[in-house]
């Protein structure tokens, strides 16, 4: 793993923040959500030549060997712009459980097009329940060499943009860790329609496709993958709580009535003092989760799941706030406030809801105390 230091990680923020400063700004990101695939390939492979779609993989497979407080740190900038291609999925929770295979000869050619931009991966971890820590609804059937997947898998993110997916099955009693292409024969994929149009979801329906196991992934290795998506999820939703923050101090201060700016007001003072603390708390969430799990700390799934349901808590929060001190104006389709707010919604739900993470949380406290 390579090493890198405040500066460095600030330097690959810097850089990402300029790039989606110029080509993902809001009215790039209005175009781009009115097409079928939802997303800019042709910034993702950008993206992919500046190394941040290889954070995570190793440079012996075209990476940069770096860690999960790197891609932290880049999702806070990206959740500033609500950039929606499919980096959790493919940046981290594939290269996680690849990575983790037994099977490298399978897995290192995938971990080469993941870091050139040349795949990407969705993941089906969960079934209706969108419980990624339950049993899924997709279940395994064969032997080595030969398996089939059968089922159904909701709330996948970029589907129906993926070359590959990673799905999570029943084994009998163990779950086992599969790839398969989904153009593949008995791989069918139906969209949901969503009131927030920056994300795809999608259930995939297995019927007898045949798939390679990732061997020796099973339910613990899985289980750290998603922890690792949900330090990542953490910090968009940490930087996308800080953009609508500023943007609502920014309104605050430029809005006048009374021959005053409306943020001099005591109500609408008290009101965004509160919003700051709930910022600074998710990014001061998101930050110390990152750090325990990149440094394997004893304490890592315990601080992830407090992050996990404090960002996505927060960030809700937020930007309903930043709604009302906008008045009627941010109500409006036209205002970047709705898709804040809308983003918010969905991030509730992705990898498992909050109040599902709290009960975690506090089971987890229980143990240690």
């Amino acid at each position: 793993m390579t090493d890198f230091t405040d500066d460095d990680r600030q330097a690959i923020c810097d850089m990402f923040d300029r790039l989606l400063m110029d080509q993902a700004h809001e009215e790039q990101l209005r175009k781009i959500i009115e097409t079928p695939a939802g997303f800019d390939k042709s910034l993702w492979q950008q993206m992919a030549e500046l190394g941040l779609t290889g954070i995570i993989i190793d440079p012996d497979q075209g990476g940069i060997g770096g860690s999960i407080e790197e891609v932290e740190a880049i999702m806070e900038v990206a959740g500033a712009y609500l950039y929606n291609g499919p980096y959790i999925s493919t940046c981290v929770l594939a290269p996680s459980l690849l990575n983790a295979a037994e099977n490298s000869e399978f897995t290192a050619q995938h971990l080469e097009n993941i870091a050139a931009g040349a795949s990407i991966f969705a993941v089906a971890g969960c079934g209706l329940s969108g419980d990624w820590t339950g049993s899924p609804d997709v279940a395994a059937a064969g032997s080595e060499g030969n398996w089939t997947l059968s089922g159904k898998s909701s709330f996948v993110v970029h589907a129906r943009n993926a070359d590959h997916v990673i799905v999570a099955a029943r084994d009998g009693d163990d779950l086992g860790v599969f790839c398969l292409p989904t153009s593949l024969s008995g791989v069918t994929v139906h969209t949901h329609e969503t009131d927030d149009q920056t994300l795809r979801l999608s259930t995939l329906k297995f019927d007898q496709a045949k798939a390679v196991r990732l061997e020796g992934v099973g339910q613990k290795t899985f289980n750290k993958a998603v922890r690792l998506a949900l330090a990542a999820l953490a910090g968009e939703q940490s930087g996308a709580a800080r953009r609508i923050f500023e943007m609502t101090i920014e309104y605050l201060n430029t809005r006048y009535q009374f021959g005053q700016p409306i943020g001099r007001f005591q109500a609408l003072k008290h009101m965004a003092a509160d919003l700051l603390i709930e910022v600074e708390s998710a990014s001061s969430a998101a930050r110390h989760a990152s750090r325990a799990l990149a440094s394997g700390a004893p304490n890592a799934a315990v601080l992830t799941y407090l992050a996990a349901f404090t960002c996505a808590d927060n960030f809700r929060k937020t930007a309903a706030d930043a709604i009302q001190l906008h008045g009627g104006i941010a109500y409006t389709m036209e205002h970047p406030a709705h898709l804040y707010w809308r983003r918010a919604q969905t991030g509730q739900w992705l990898f498992g809801s909050s109040d599902q993470f709290r009960e975690l949380y506090l089971s987890q406290m229980e143990a240690i105390l």
